[in-house]
């Protein structure tokens, strides 16, 4: 066995562990000083990471006679906001990636727009932590390029992704799905806005029209449906200050291999 698959499957295994236990002891998460003792964890756990791999570390990619014959959507299916439907309605004609925060100069890319850039294409491995794997051929501009074309301003340190799924149909947006990833990641070659999957436009129900791929990290930090990348000097002002839409409900920032 792989060191790749020895190290997935500890790190899905220990999240599927660690959902269970949040939700038979939500007490203990909300204990300040077991909280602060499992944050401390996370963030040995990124630096580890860091320190073993160097940033420009890939991971693996496969060929097309592995690709699974089934892809199993994850997350989100079909986005419930008006917005959503309009904009799918319409074939996403006037959809725009916005592209702001701590940027020099910021954005509002069109699907054409992000086209017309060089394109990546992988065929990676997809590990969800609901206990299922699955190859796909992605293909998409990488993130460093856009950001590039931004332009950093300082201070800025994390790419916050604003979905346009409204996970929890919330009234006050509260319930929007969002992630983040830190300039390594960001910058990774293998961290993509992807726009085809298995050399077709995105599928509905795989995040169309514009997903975020980030090889070397579990699924649910793969955001899908999105509308606009921030960057940001600290999460503090977004959501529950946790990074993403399950970190703010106990899922780890890190969950990279």
């Amino acid at each position: 066995m792989s060191i790749d698959l020895t190290r997935r499957r500890f790190l899905i295994g220990g999240t599927l562990a660690s959902t269970s236990l949040l939700a038979g002891c939500d007490a203990l998460v909300e204990n300040k000083s077991i909280d602060n003792v499992l944050q401390a964890g996370e963030w040995l756990s990124l630096k580890a990471q860091r320190l073993l791999l160097s940033g420009q570390q890939l991971a693996r990619e496969y060929t097309e006679a592995d690709l699974s014959p089934v892809f199993k959507a994850n997350g989100t299916q079909l986005p419930e906001t008006d917005e959503y439907k309009r904009l799918m309605d319409g074939q996403f004609a006037d959809w725009r990636l916005i592209v702001d925060g701590r940027v020099r100069t910021p954005l509002s890319l069109s699907l054409a727009d992000l086209k017309a850039m060089p394109a990546r294409t992988q065929i990676t491995r997809h590990d969800c932590v609901e206990g299922w794997s699955a190859i796909g051929k992605w293909t998409g501009v990488q993130l460093g390029a856009v950001l590039e074309k931004a332009g950093l301003a300082p201070g800025a340190r994390y790419a916050v992704f604003h979905c346009a799924d409204d996970y929890e149909q919330s009234l006050d947006g509260s319930g929007r799905y969002y992630e983040s990833i830190d300039l390594v990641d960001a910058w990774h070659p293998q961290t993509i806005l992807s726009y085809s999957m298995n050399g077709r436009d995105l599928e509905i129900a795989h995040g169309a029209p514009l997903r975020l791929r980030v090889e070397r990290q579990l699924g649910y930090k793969h955001a899908k449906y999105l509308m606009r990348i921030e960057l940001v000097d600290s999460f503090a002002h977004i959501g529950s200050g946790r990074g993403g839409f399950w970190e703010d409900r106990g899922y780890q920032w890190y969950a990279g291999i």
